[in-house]
């Protein structure tokens, strides 16, 4: 996509998320990309969702993507409560399995992850929307267990 007036402005986790992916970025390859260039393949619209078949195996790059969302949630969660935060995925090659978000002792976050291969949000708006959504879910966790996630 070229560089023009009409890219949408990335905010919110969004943002934190293209800080996660540059930071990635150890050889600075993607400098010279957008913000929206460097999060399009996190937006699977429909009509690029039907193109990816119903039954797949996940791809290194999407596990990758996958990783790069859970851990910019846990950093998100990390500067509004001030305790660490950290994912641990467990992925059948099938593209099916579990994440789980810890503080300490406490799950903050326990999403069952299925068909893997079509990871991706509707749109931006969606993304963030989907992120605060677990973002504030781990943080009520961590506000009723604070004696856990000390631990």
């Amino acid at each position: 996509m070229a560089e023009n007036a009409t890219m949408p402005v990335i905010e919110g986790f969004a943002a934190d998320l293209v800080r996660q992916i540059r930071a990635q970025d150890t050889h600075g390859s993607w400098d010279r990309k957008s913000d929206f260039q460097l999060i399009e393949d996190f937006i699977l619209d429909k009509e690029k969702r039907r193109a990816i078949p119903i039954i797949g195996d996940p791809d290194p790059d999407t596990i990758w993507r996958l990783e790069l969302f859970y851990g910019a949630l846990c950093l998100a969660i990390e500067k509004r409560c001030g305790k660490m935060v950290s994912p641990l995925m467990k992925l059948s090659h099938e593209g099916f399995g579990r994440m789980v978000l810890t503080c300490g002792r406490l799950i903050v976050i326990n999403k069952s992850l299925r068909d893997v291969h079509r990871f991706g949000f509707d749109s931006l708006e969606k993304l963030n929307a989907e992120a605060e959504k677990l973002i504030g879910q781990a943080i009520e966790m961590i506000e009723q267990f604070p004696a856990v996630a000390d631990y």
